[in-house]
């Protein structure tokens, strides 16, 4: 598996460019601040750290919209990112766009560094103002638990399996 990254940049008012790259290729996709992507891609993301096996996002086009499909197996996730003509197109038409396999881990670990950065960068209320919508705190702390949690658990897994010897 290769090194992931994402990145979240404001454009124009209500615009984001969501970038998506890896040793394999890259992709974009335009988010519009219609729907709550950002705070949508966060949850599916936080979901798979707990556990759940299938998870989806999409980021409004308008009228295209770019969907985030993620199909974990154990520690990995197959990601795509498939491009469809409206909302209202099935999931399972569309091009796709770019596709992955990485570790839970350095997804979250991908997303996580894209809000951050934002954070950083401009602050939740530039971000607001030029987005049109708040910060997605929330969520992006939600992800961040999530992976405490984790680490939590896999350390209590480490230390049962030493026991056991």
């Amino acid at each position: 598996m290769t090194s992931l990254a994402i990145t979240w940049t404001l454009g124009s008012h209500g615009w984001a460019v969501v970038k998506v790259a890896d040793e394999h290729g890259e992709a974009e996709a335009i988010a519009s601040y219609l729907t709550d992507a950002p705070e949508e891609f966060l949850h599916a993301v936080a979901r798979l750290v707990l556990g759940d096996d299938e998870a989806r996002a999409e980021l409004e086009g308008e009228p295209q919209v770019y969907r985030w499909f993620f199909h974990r197996d154990g520690s990995t996730v197959d990601v795509r990112l498939v491009l469809a003509d409206d909302a209202q197109a099935p999931d399972s038409s569309g091009a796709v766009l770019w596709c992955g396999r990485h570790t839970v881990t350095a997804l979250a670990r991908s997303a996580l560094r894209a809000f951050d950065r934002i954070d950083h960068e401009q602050g939740e209320e530039a971000y607001e103002a030029q987005w049109g919508r708040p910060f997605p705190r929330t969520e992006l702390e939600a992800l961040r638990s999530a992976m405490r949690a984790r680490r939590r658990a896999t350390a209590a897994g480490d230390t049962a399996s030493e026991e056991g010897r």
